[in-house]
């Protein structure tokens, strides 16, 4: 197959996503299509078998585990409670509730693994109080755009799962290398929030809250910390494999919601229902892209690619520094699970033949992934956090509140770039 025929196909498969075709139907038609004019009808005996493995991989168990977790904490009322209680501690920051959106966020990543998830969630509780209490609504949609990117870096994200299925690499030792950045990357924006505030003399503070009210009000907080520390403690110790630390996860939310008063049929069935949805969705986008990765095998396009950079002989930091590049252009028209499971199976093996390190390689992956979710025209996050606004205002509030914080994870990726340790030092030490 000639390296035009490739081209061909990456844009093809591109532009079928474009004008609306489902993710997998695209990367499926173009896997077998291109398998068969190279191959012949040979081709497609060998795709039964791929796909019966891509379904009995018992590492993709865990997926609708996490889909499910997140959407018992999200369906109980748990979410609003927290919000609640970061808004008494974080309140009287330069910035105030806006805090309360970045800290929301992370906090409920901390156990949804969805970013679209997150932001959704935490914009339903968060606007009207934002509304009412006169925050700029620019400011307010850009924070919980921004913010909710931090569902797929603060594991359990469901997007370094799919990485780790593709890339055949350790979900635990992705899981455990999110945590560093995620916190460090709330962290920045927080920085950001505080330093406009002060910087414009406009930023709001809400009123004190009482120690001993605040101090009650943590109560709140403890199901989603101790769901958190659950899943990654029985990872983190070797005492439960991915797949087993999300049952886990799901037996300890059931719990809470139980505590709260508020499981009951009609909960589940939503729960279940729309668990199976969410999971159907990514388990036949992977199948797909497992049918490509068997075009891209047997044709040797990714030994061809990487011969190719590897001859224009780039340093790792150039290498990452163009694919920066590629995927801040990519990301304004594709989608995340898009992204993943369309580059790589290519830009994997090049950056694994430069010497990359492959956890750190995934957090780097799933960075730029996050910069897709605030980049418009198709940012997710951006779309969703007006969906849910309370006025009637126009989605280019979200998209110019949401760019301060496209540029901080950009400096964010520079900084993981010069300093891998980041990213790396958590796993080195499981």
């Amino acid at each position: 197959m000639s390296f035009s025929m490739i081209v061909l196909g990456f844009f093809a498969m591109i532009g079928m996503m474009l004008i609306g075709l489902p993710i997998a139907v695209s990367m499926a038609l173009i896997g077998i299509l291109g398998g068969v004019s190279a191959f012949g009808t040979a081709f497609l005996d060998s795709i039964a078998p791929v796909v019966w493995g891509v379904q009995n991989d018992n590492l993709l168990t865990c997926i609708p585990l996490f889909i499910l977790l997140g959407e018992l904490l999200l369906r109980s009322g748990i979410a609003d409670k927290m919000y609640s209680t970061l808004s008494a501690w974080l309140g009287r920051l330069p910035g105030g509730l806006l805090h309360t959106n970045i800290s929301s966020c992370a906090l409920f990543a901390a156990t949804s693994g969805s970013s679209v998830a997150t932001a959704a969630t935490v914009g339903t509780v968060a606007l009207p109080s934002l509304q009412a209490r006169g925050y700029s609504m620019r400011s307010s949609l850009g924070s919980l755009a921004a913010g909710g990117t931090l569902g797929i870096l603060i594991p359990p994200s469901v997007n370094l799962i799919v990485y780790g299925s593709l890339t055949n690499n350790s979900i635990g030792k992705l899981f455990i290398a999110g945590i560093i950045p995620g916190l460090l990357l709330t962290s920045f924006f927080m920085a950001y929030i505080a330093m406009q505030a002060v910087w414009s003399k406009q930023g709001m503070r809400e009123a004190k809250v009482p120690m001993d009210e605040r101090i009650r009000l943590l109560r709140h907080l403890v199901p989603p910390a101790i769901v958190f520390g659950v899943v990654m403690g029985s990872i983190y110790s070797g005492l439960a494999t991915t797949t087993e630390s999300a049952a886990l996860g799901v037996a300890i939310a059931l719990l809470f919601v139980w505590q709260s008063g508020r499981l009951n049929w009609p909960l589940l069935r939503n729960c279940f229902i729309s668990s199976a949805r969410i999971t159907g969705m990514i388990l036949l986008i992977i199948m797909a892209a497992f049918i490509l990765n068997l075009l891209i095998s047997l044709t040797g396009i990714a030994e061809t690619m990487t011969k190719w950079v590897v001859s224009l002989g780039l340093s790792p930091t150039g290498l990452i520094l163009a694919l920066m590049v590629f995927y801040c252009i990519l990301g304004m028209f594709m989608d995340v699970l898009s992204m993943q499971v369309a580059t790589i199976p290519i830009t994997y093996p090049i950056a694994m033949a430069l010497g990359i390190d492959p956890i750190w390689y995934g957090i780097f992956i799933i960075l730029m992934c996050e910069l897709g979710l605030i980049t418009p025209p198709v940012g997710m996050n951006l779309f969703v956090v007006h969906g849910v606004r309370p006025d009637n205002g126009g989605v280019q509030d979200a998209i110019w509140g949401a760019l301060p914080y496209a540029v901080i994870m950009l400096l964010f990726t520079l900084l993981l770039i010069a300093a891998p340790w980041i990213a790396t030092w958590l796993p080195a030490h499981m």
